[in-house]
């Protein structure tokens, strides 16, 4: 997949084009279809859940669904619409809940749902999108859809909850960081994957790999999402950096670090992460530069890519398994661009 002649920035700036365009009449299907389901609602909430339906966001999910099964550039199918809303529903929801556990007040640069409507209401429309995903799943003719996608939301419920409860816990260990991403990104990149080629009409066996790729993907871009809270540029990203580390919530960056400090330093990162003294965050972002666990968790990342590539293998020359696959490529090239970057400012 990679291109010696060409810079990842370069890459990037011709695939992410030509991505929208083919996805353009499918993206524009699946808004017109959200919007539908806006007078499935109450009246009394309409307003509401108009607000908790943002199309500004990077629609990754619509994404997999949509090159999973693909079938055409023109050829829009109905049913991969409709699981396309089902799937960017359930993570609308999980943005909701997310942003009042962290005290957000912005997303996507406007007032999160908890900052404009307050706690008590964000969380019953959370719970309202979480209800209508699963209705809108029953209303397939086969019941796997709305099984995988039942079961589906309660692990990133599941996953959630882990990280809330988990927070400020200095001695999480690399088996429930996993576990925790498993549940909460992996699981739906997963089954966004498997349910698209699978209503695509493919055989079993590329269904299934290519749940096994979004599950590896899901993994490698949320370690990647993990530490651009690190090392991305604040300007670029939006956000203050280090908020993990002032926050108590232990990446694999951090993990990595904690585990190679000794004496003082060891315990004072961990007095840190449970909030016992206040995040010298400059300090901490030096002493993984010192250690290397920027190299380390780029080679992470790189692995899980790999992973993902390695289950569409052997369906490569399909259409559906390429776009795929291009994707995977383009979260390679960020991930590239920003060593890049490190590298520059070292």
């Amino acid at each position: 997949m990679q291109n010696a002649s060409t810079t990842p920035i370069e890459q990037q700036a011709k695939l992410l084009p030509e991505l929208f365009r083919m996805l353009q009449p499918h993206m524009k299907a699946l808004d017109d279809y959200l919007e539908s389901q806006i007078e499935s609602y109450e009246p009394e909430i309409r307003d509401f859940i108009d607000y908790c339906i943002d199309t500004s966001g990077k629609r990754i999910r619509p994404s997999l669904i949509f090159f999973s099964g693909w079938q055409g550039e023109e050829k829009v199918v109905d049913e991969l619409v409709r699981v396309a809303a089902v799937i960017e529903t359930v993570h609308l929801a999980t943005l909701v809940h997310d942003d009042i556990m962290d005290e957000a007040d912005i997303r996507r640069n406007r007032d999160t749902v908890a900052k404009k409507y307050g706690n008590h209401t964000a969380v019953l429309l959370g719970d309202a999108l979480f209800s209508h995903a699963v209705y809108l799943a029953t209303q397939f003719p086969t019941t796997e859809v709305c099984r995988r996608v039942a079961e589906s939301t309660r692990k990133v419920c599941t996953g959630e909850i882990l990280q809330t409860m988990q927070r400020g816990d200095p001695n999480i260990d690399l088996e429930t960081y996993y576990r925790v991403i498993d549940l909460k990104t992996a699981e739906l990149f997963n089954v966004a994957c498997y349910l698209g080629a699978k209503l695509a009409g493919n055989e079993q066996k590329y269904v299934e790999a290519s749940g096994l790729f979004g599950k590896h993907l899901g993994i490698a871009y949320q370690i990647y999402d993990d530490m651009t809270d690190l090392y991305g540029a604040q300007e670029k990203i939006g956000k203050t950096l280090g908020t993990d580390i002032e926050t108590g919530k232990a990446t694999l960056p951090i993990i990595l670090m904690r585990d190679r400090l000794n004496g003082e330093e060891a315990t004072a990162l961990k007095e840190t992460l449970a909030g016992k003294r206040d995040a010298d965050i400059s300090h901490w972002l030096k002493k993984m530069k010192e250690m290397g666990i920027f190299d380390e968790t780029v080679e992470t990342i790189f692995a899980e890519i790999e992973k993902a590539r390695s289950h569409l293998a052997p369906y490569q020359d399909s259409k559906a398994a390429k776009l795929l696959l291009t994707l995977s490529q383009l979260l390679w090239n960020q991930v590239v661009a920003l060593k890049s970057d490190q590298t520059s400012i070292s």
